[in-house]
């Protein structure tokens, strides 16, 4: 299992200045055609999105006054709750627009020969398995409160607001009630590269 601590990031800024991106992991970690990736934006101005064509999108409202989303063809849906959230193709150019102030997201990028399953923001209390999860990479960031998450090695890690874990896991305990995303990653491709 590995842990991806939030205030270990760094800030990268954005070229056209509208915000700034804190990268949580790439896979492969050195490559510009990246496998999957999750990342946290801080978006000050509304703008439009990078072109992330071959990629599948998922993005989870974090911190602030809400953003809508407007893509070409006139559809749009409308971030305004933390742990509201969004999936769409990278290819297709999508404007960010700020509701009140400056938002935090979370981004989970996955190449289109790659799935992305069980895809949400969950609220957990107690003890929630994932049974159907084991087997493959799981990923699950902690949106708000502490959580414990275990591994089906029986390694544990607490993971604090927007803590990442990645592994092969199997379990999430809460305290108290709070909301988590969590996705698996699959591999679809037949050959390796």
């Amino acid at each position: 299992m590995q842990i991806v601590r939030y205030n270990s990031l760094i800030a990268a800024p954005w070229k056209n200045r509208g915000g700034m991106t804190r990268e949580a992991i790439r896979v492969p970690a050195d490559a510009d055609r990246f496998d999957w990736r999750v990342s946290f934006a801080q978006i000050d101005t509304s703008g439009p999105f990078s072109d992330f064509s071959g990629y599948d999108r998922h993005m989870v409202l974090l911190r602030g006054g809400g953003v809508r989303l407007e893509f070409a063809g006139g559809k749009h849906t409308t971030l305004l709750k933390i742990g509201d959230s969004a999936h769409f193709d990278g290819a297709v150019a999508t404007h960010g627009k700020l509701l009140d102030g400056s938002c935090i997201d979370l981004n989970l990028i996955v190449s289109k020969s790659l799935q992305a399953t069980k895809v949400r923001v969950m609220r957990v209390a107690g003890t929630e398995d994932w049974p159907a999860l084991v087997g493959q990479l799981t990923l699950a960031i902690a949106l708000d409160g502490d959580f414990v998450v275990e591994d089906v090695h029986g390694e544990s890690a607490t993971l604090a607001q927007w803590d990442l874990a990645v592994g092969n896991l199997r379990s999430l305990f809460a305290k108290s009630p709070s909301r988590v995303f969590i996705a698996g990653i699959v591999d679809n491709r037949t050959t390796s590269r």
